[in-house]
């Protein structure tokens, strides 16, 4: 995981850049209707599908490899599979609301986990001192 292999203020840079994601959804999404949500752009995909996918790889795919990369010693790290994902839950049918404020809970529950990293000497000096 590269994110271990930072300076604590290169992880601490990198959390608040993560961090501001849900707001730029937010920002970027926040007013716009529920029929425009749904209206493809130049792309091809829609403001919902969007944000459904970023919520479902952030949960399925992002928070699994970094509790498995966190808790495994050399992890097997399946891929996520987007395409497949979004074609079987139907993101058009949803919410873009609810596919927001999925992805912000996603989002902070990942940052949890990755702030304060913890490494094996500092596991060890919890583990003595504990």
């Amino acid at each position: 995981m590269r994110y271990m292999l930072l300076s604590p203020a290169d992880q601490q840079t990198l959390l608040e850049q993560l961090s501001a994601m849900p707001a730029f959804l937010d920002q970027a999404f926040g007013g716009v209707s529920a029929a425009d949500a749904r209206a493809e752009g130049a792309d091809g995909v829609s403001a919902v599908e969007q944000c459904w996918h970023l919520a479902d790889l952030e949960r399925e795919g992002y928070a699994v490899r970094i509790r498995r990369l966190l808790t495994e010693v050399e992890p097997a790290l399946p891929d996520f599979d987007g395409e497949r994902v979004a074609h079987e839950r139907n993101y058009k049918s949803l919410s873009l609301e609810d596919g927001l404020e999925a992805f912000r809970r996603a989002r902070a529950e990942n940052l949890a986990a990755l702030d304060p990293p913890v490494r094996g000497d500092q596991q060890l000096e919890r583990d003595a001192a504990g």
